[in-house]
């Protein structure tokens, strides 16, 4: 069975940013066949089922804090936000149905969706400076761990042993709590690093559970291998990318807020902004890099504009903001096209820019307009769009550059870092050069005050 049949039930976003036909065709390349080809392939069955994993346990962690922040503010968008979890959590369940039956689905969604109880039940007490209350909660989510463990072991047939899983747990919500805490006592710097690893978090507990899942049931995913330097690739990507979307989009919010913490949301999508024009030019040369650097910053400028001209009620300048962006999207297109020597096809790459833009202005408008159902929609959308281009540019850099990539035995033993995994993601230095290429072509950061900062 391919993983597209086996989760289906995931509704993840239809739209495509970088084609992967159009990827894989582009440039003469035909879909690998031999056994070697497979296993330096980016789009194997159990790629995927690693890919959507990935997406929805970290959006997980993204939305589990955003709605955290949003309870204890008492904001108007908390139901909207926290609706967004359980949404999240319906399209987990899904997915662990589609593997372990409608039974295990069920076990499972009551077991995981308690721990979200427990969560909002530590914000209501947190809220009314309810020491006691916010005891209660971190002891019910205690037994969560337990609970969440046994059914991991039981489901994996031991191949996740709960102890290891606990211990992973342990991270996951101590880390949730702590970003939480930290939002609260006004550390936004803290709060956003610690939301950050919990997202990192998640990704590694998706490689864990792929590993398990196609070694339970190889002949489901065609005895494909979740766990290549390939699939690395794109799942560091993959991380990234989606991150990137929820992170940019509330950072946005923050700044039609006003509020406290944007400095320190712009600086959460900033984080490796330091280091993207030199890897560029690490790569592709000094004039690319230079190139790059001028679009990258002109975007930036481009989105402030619309948030400012969104502020101000200026019409006119937000159609401004919008023509600009238009002509952002054809010179970063022809720019990546041009990089990876026409891997990334420059229509295809126009096409999925300008969803992007519209799915992030989309969210933002809505949000300003008090339609929050619409906003937090679109972010989902936005978020679960980026996988494509994880898919597409993963595909392209393999192909780029063969040599870096091989065949690799199936793990004959489970990570051993609790939730997390054990390949060794850094050693391709290109793997954060080009997720730096795609931020760069992709981000949608409300990331200075103005134009000049």
């Amino acid at each position: 069975m391919k993983l597209n049949k086996v989760l289906l039930a995931l509704p993840l976003s239809l739209s495509l940013l970088v084609p992967t036909a159009a990827l894989a065709d582009s440039h003469g390349h035909s879909t690998p066949t031999s056994e070697s080809a497979m296993e330096a392939s980016t789009m194997t069955p159990a790629a995927e089922l690693r890919i959507a994993l990935d997406t929805t346990l970290t959006e997980h962690a993204f939305l589990a804090v955003e709605a955290m922040r949003k309870g204890v503010d008492g904001a108007e968008d908390f139901d909207q936000a926290s609706g967004a979890l359980l949404a999240n959590a319906d399209d987990l369940s899904a997915a662990v149905g589609s593997v372990y039956g409608d039974e295990g689905a069920a076990q499972f969604d009551e077991i995981w969706k308690s721990h979200i109880g427990y969560f909002v039940d530590y914000v209501t007490a947190t809220a009314e400076d309810n020491q006691e209350g916010k005891d209660q909660a971190l002891a019910e989510l205690e037994e969560y761990k337990v609970e969440q463990s046994k059914f991991f072991d039981t489901a994996t047939g031991g191949l996740l042993p709960a102890a290891a899983v606990q211990e992973g747990l342990d991270v996951h919500v101590d880390q949730l709590i702590m970003a939480f805490d930290a939002y609260v006592a006004g550390d936004f710097e803290q709060a956003y690093s610690l939301e950050r690893e919990s997202i990192q978090h998640m990704s590694m507990f998706a490689e864990s559970l792929s590993i398990a899942i196609t070694t339970q049931f190889p002949e489901k995913f065609e005895n494909t291998n979740p766990d290549t330097p390939a699939i690395d690739l794109r799942a560091t990507l993959n991380t990234t990318f989606t991150e990137h979307a929820g992170l940019a989009a509330m950072a946005m919010q923050d700044g039609a807020d006003g509020a406290e913490s944007f400095d320190q949301a712009s600086a959460a999508l900033l984080a490796n902004a330091d280091d993207l024009s030199a890897a560029v030019g690490s790569v592709y040369g000094e004039e690319a890099g230079a190139q790059f650097e001028e679009t990258w910053k002109s975007h930036i400028g481009y989105f402030v504009d619309y948030v400012v001209a969104t502020g101000e009620e200026n019409a006119e300048g937000q159609e401004q903001a919008r023509a600009e962006l238009d002509q952002y999207i054809l010179d970063q297109a022809a720019f990546l096209d041009s990089a990876t020597e026409g891997r990334v096809p420059a229509d295809a790459l126009e096409e999925g820019l300008t969803a992007h833009v519209e799915q992030l202005l989309t969210a933002f408008d809505s949000y300003v307009a008090g339609d929050y159902e619409t906003a937090y929609s679109s972010i989902r959308e936005a978020y679960a769009h980026m996988q494509m281009p994880a898919a597409g540019l993963s595909a392209a850099i393999v192909d780029q550059f063969p040599e870096e990539f091989g065949a690799t035995e199936m793990p004959s033993e489970m990570p051993k870092t609790g939730m997390g995994g054990t390949a060794d993601t850094g050693s391709f230095p290109f793997m954060w050069v080009l997720a730096g290429l795609m931020l760069a072509a992709l981000t949608t950061v409300v990331a200075v005050r103005t134009r000049k900062q």
